[in-house]
């Protein structure tokens, strides 16, 4: 059991290394926009599908991050990376970082596809 949380471990440090690297000005421009996307979403309170729908709850947890992640890290020059990954294990033992942004803007996307299945069921009702 301490191996999972070992790499659970791991898995957070890196996630909050990309959170840092996506601030960092010796990251390129592309590798901003990819890493800021992994992070807000690695960070972020809401899932875009939740926990609780067997399977695929955690089915983009398993799979969207990781490759996400491994995506950015390729993009982002060695050097940074290194030093985001101090800053994050610095910042394990405080209050990690949470996206605000990505929570709203799955919220919104769930908002707006219940709104989308609403007009339809009520189109085909009527």
């Amino acid at each position: 059991m301490s191996q999972w949380a070992e790499k659970l471990r791991a898995l957070k440090v890196e996630a909050i290394a990309l959170y840092l690297a996506a601030r960092h000005p010796g990251t390129p421009w592309y590798a901003k926009l990819l890493v800021a996307c992994v992070a807000a979403y690695a960070l972020s309170p809401i899932d875009l599908i939740p926990d609780f729908i067997p399977l695929l709850g955690y089915a983009d947890d398993a799979l969207l991050l990781p490759i996400g992640m491994v995506l950015a890290r390729w993009m982002v020059p060695g050097a940074v990376m290194h030093e985001c990954r101090t800053q994050a294990e610095s910042m394990m033992s405080g209050a990690r970082p949470t996206s605000r942004i990505a929570a709203t803007l799955i919220v919104s996307l769930w908002v707006g596809f219940t709104t989308l299945a609403m007009i339809y069921i009520l189109r085909l009702a009527a």
